[in-house]
């Protein structure tokens, strides 16, 4: 494991805007936005006021988009040809405000690019059904249609630091999908992406009614998001107490909450090692660690569990960050110095608790080392609560009976991974573990950007993301019937 020690200072100052229904619009009030690795800032977006965010949800209530599906899907396709194009400075500007290495950034790039792909085919695709109605006895000779339409208010879409241009995109590619309008508020640490996301869409034609990006302090507006009578939905991706809060708050209105994760990935003892602390290693350390779809805690069976933490401290030490805007680095940084302290305690809090710290727990500032804990327990915090970062804690378990009552102790249901040939044991994993997704053999976060996606317990309320369920979400289904 090396760490990278060349200077990644900002070379410019990326000045932004709000886009209020396309219109930039500028305050005396900013938010600085600092590059991870160095500190340095990096660039600034206005606080938006309340009056700002009013004025944008209105205006997008009281546009009724005239776009035809094939409009929709000629801007999507478009836009999605304006990223492909543009792939290496969107991938530089999301490093330059994550602090992701531009491996994981030119991934994110491309992940974007296919969002819109999907969506632009599913804005093609006739969504009605048709139902004869005399099926019984009490049945007549008609036939009920159904059809769906755009809701009559705004879509409110909040988003995290973690994916600045996917995340932003999974919401507003399945918006325009289906006609609506969205008023977006991206994370604070990282509203960039999202701002030059919108300026090709509107580049790529989509009536600029359609998308606002309102930045600002979520303490000062995001309760208008939450409750403003011109909001018929609310798409929320992000923290566990903050998603809670949504839920509370906004009460009579749709919501799609997609929170954390504390996913597992469970090697039994007929597994193949080696692609076992391969799936490990990477889907505990792509993107910083940073992922709902991480994997958080390791469970291995006893009769393996020395030989797979052989293997994943080698890929572990092999792991390059440090510098993300260095294209050797397999990891950059993580958000900020205060997420990295946070990592750089839970880990001494476990080897305090009896664990054995194998390698890893380095702090420089926002950059923290890949780290393997061994002997790790359950009731630590480490793994009792999400570890947002790129810790790898091992788990060790004697019988199915115990990874099965382990892997559901804790309070997230989102995804896992499970590493074994046995049709027996996958078949019951599959049923028994309470999560929205099990990945046989891969890492816990693998899916397509169109198939569903979504947790349960604090994970979520069980409706998904992705791009066919999104559209679903954002539709009213209407119902009419004929007598032919």
């Amino acid at each position: 494991m090396s760490a990278s020690v060349t200077s990644s200072a900002p070379r410019q100052v990326i000045v932004e805007s709000l886009r209020i229904a396309g219109e930039k619009v500028s305050r005396d009030r900013v938010i600085e936005v600092r590059h991870p690795y160095s500190g340095e800032v990096a660039g600034s977006v206005p606080k938006a006021t309340l009056e700002d965010v009013k004025r944008a949800l209105k205006i997008a209530r009281n546009f009724r988009s005239p776009l035809t599906r094939h409009d929709r899907y000629k801007i999507l396709m478009q836009t999605g040809a304006l990223i492909a194009a543009r792939r290496e400075a969107l991938a530089r500007l999301i490093t330059l405000e994550s602090g992701l290495c531009l491996k994981d950034t030119q991934n994110e790039v491309g992940r974007a690019a296919d969002v819109l792909l999907f969506a632009a085919n599913q804005a093609l695709v006739d969504d009605g059904q048709v139902f004869s109605c005399d099926l019984t006895a009490h049945g007549k000779s008609r036939k009920i249609y159904t059809l769906r339409e755009p809701l009559q208010g705004a879509i409110a879409a909040i988003t995290p630091f973690n994916h600045p241009l996917n995340q932003v995109i999974h919401k507003v590619a399945p918006a325009i999908a289906t006609n609506n309008r969205i008023v977006l508020k991206p994370s604070e640490k990282t509203p960039l992406s999202a701002l030059a996301l919108a300026d090709i869409l509107y580049e790529a034609g989509l009536p600029p009614e359609m998308l606002s990006v309102v930045t600002g302090d979520p303490a000062e507006i995001a309760d208008e998001l939450l409750t403003s009578a011109d909001v018929d939905l609310i798409t929320f991706t992000g923290g566990v107490s903050i998603g809670k809060y949504i839920a509370g708050k906004a009460v009579y209105k749709r919501q799609v909450l997609e929170l954390g994760g504390n996913d597992p990935l469970i090697v039994l003892e007929d597994a193949d090692l080696e692609e076992a602390a391969a799936l490990a290693a990477s889907g505990s350390y792509k993107n910083s660690g940073q992922r709902c779809t991480a994997v958080k805690r390791m469970l291995v069976q006893e009769s393996v569990a020395d030989r797979f933490v052989e293997l994943l401290v080698e890929k572990t030490r092999a792991v390059k960050y440090g510098d993300p805007f260095d294209p050797a680095m397999d990891m950059g940084t993580v958000i900020d110095e205060r997420a990295a302290r946070r990592f750089e305690a839970v880990v001494n809090e476990a080897v305090a608790a009896g664990a054995r710290l194998l390698i890893g727990n380095v702090r420089r500032g926002a950059l923290y080392s890949p780290t393997v804990l061994d002997r790790v327990t359950p009731n630590m915090t480490v793994v009792r609560q999400e570890t947002f970062g790129p810790v790898s804690p091992v788990i060790r378990f004697k019988t199915v009976d115990e990874a099965i009552r382990v892997a559901n102790g804790t309070e997230y249901g989102l995804s896992s991974s499970l590493c074994t040939n046995r049709l027996d044991l996958i078949t019951r994993f599959v049923r028994e573990l309470h999560v929205g997704s099990v990945n046989v053999r891969e890492v816990p976060g693998y899916r397509l950007e169109m198939t569903p996606f979504g947790g349960i317990k604090d994970s979520g309320l069980g409706y998904k993301e992705g791009v066919l369920e999104a559209m679903k979400s954002f539709c009213n289904t209407k119902t009419y019937s004929l007598p032919w």
